[in-house]
């Protein structure tokens, strides 16, 4: 029976895949295997020895000591892309609310209230003041092209927008689910000159603090549409008040609003929506359930933000699954060992992530409690759990 200690409130749909038959899941545990977790800050957290994985159900894993994770040999998941829909299509709100100016128009119909017959009138009246061009035809700028960053050019293509897509890292994957019409930008000066609307899709880390900054807004277009629903910390704020207050971008639309953005009528905050669908908190109990119950159950490892994909058919009796330091000699070390009880190595995979590395070994049969011992004993060894069939 594996433990599983939950910090936040998770979809029940979890229990669909962590069993009650193997899986006990509870927030009061003291003794735990592993942690599932949304926005629960994890860095302050007395974890015991036994601890070994944490799932965020969500991308971001600011609230998770994930180098501290690595070194003991904690992996930890995450759920890129679960939320990708939701987020996608406040984009596209985003857009359409920017161009449109949707929020003043309502706000000032309310003012109509308790006119009657006059309202109709005075609509027409007073429409004008509202118009805003369609989005049909101009240029989106992504930046950024994982799971979100696709999924908005894409749908911005099937709206009739002329899309320009940023980003030097882009997996195949990524590539292979664009559509073929998004133009590609060899840097990023291409999105910032000719997009009419630019919206951001990276991770916040040391190198895209701030990302967008004085230099940047100046290279924008007249007029252009800034959006923002990736992470906080992605703008220079104080660049951003200048080019706000010097007309050089119209209007900043984001999730992640602040007490200054707020007295700016040319910005549109929305209080961080962006995965707040049903579906999105589904999607992503189902992903980071699954992960963890393939990762306990036979070592599997995929989406980790820590340690390196791992995925290698169970098709031996007995597994070895080694979290180790990635130095020169150390497969050769472990199958060493293996080698001198006659254990026959039907299948394996090793691979590394930095300095961390994993290695899974398929075997014919059990391995001696004695022999696991030895490699647990070797010094760049961080973590040994075994499986059998």
């Amino acid at each position: 029976m594996f433990k599983i200690k939950k910090l936040n409130a998770i979809s029940h749909v979890v229990n669909e895949y962590l069993t009650p038959d193997k899986y006990d899941i509870s927030e009061d545990l003291d003794n735990y295997d592993a942690i599932l977790v949304r926005s629960a800050k994890c860095h302050d957290l007395d974890m015991p020895k036994c601890v070994l994985a944490i799932a965020r159900a969500g991308a971001g894993v600011n609230n998770i000591p994930v180098e501290e994770c690595a070194k003991k040999g904690i992996v930890v998941f995450n759920t890129p892309g679960a939320n990708a829909n939701g987020v996608k299509e406040l984009v596209l709100a985003g857009m359409l609310i920017a161009s449109r100016h949707i929020i003043e128009a309502n706000e000032w119909v309310k003012t109509l209230k308790g006119k009657g017959d006059e309202v109709l009138p005075l609509v027409e009246k007073g429409k004008k003041q509202f118009v805003g061009p369609e989005i049909a035809g101009k240029t989106l700028g992504v930046i950024g092209l994982g799971a979100i960053g696709v999924m908005v050019a894409n749908a911005a293509r099937s709206l009739g927008m002329h899309v320009i897509g940023y980003d030097p890292y882009i997996s195949i994957e990524s590539a292979w689910g664009l559509d073929h019409d998004v133009q590609r930008a060899i840097n990023l000066d291409t999105v910032l000159t000719k997009a009419d609307y630019i919206t951001l899709h990276i991770p916040l880390m040391d190198q895209t603090k701030s990302f967008i900054g004085e230099a940047e807004f100046a290279k924008m277009k007249e007029n252009a549409v800034l959006l923002n629903f990736a992470r906080n910390g992605l703008i220079n704020y104080d660049a951003l008040f200048d080019a706000l207050d010097n007309g050089s971008i119209s209007r900043y639309v984001t999730d992640f609003p602040n007490d200054k953005l707020l007295s700016y009528d040319s910005v549109i905050s929305i209080p961080h929506l962006g995965a707040s669908t049903p579906e999105s908190e589904e999607n992503c109990a189902i992903m980071a359930a699954t992960q963890l119950k393939d990762y306990l159950e036979t070592g599997k490892i995929e989406n980790s933000v820590n340690l390196p994909t791992a995925v290698l058919p169970f098709t031996g009796k007995f597994r070895i699954a080694v979290i180790h330091k990635n130095i020169t000699g150390m497969v050769g070390q472990i199958t060493a060992f293996l080698a001198e009880t006659g254990a026959n190595i039907t299948d394996m995979v090793n691979k590394s992530n930095g300095e961390i590395a994993y290695t899974v070994i398929n075997l014919d049969e059990k391995v001696a409690e004695a022999t696991i011992q030895k490699i647990q004993e070797i010094s760049s060894v961080i973590r040994v759990r075994t499986f059998e069939r």
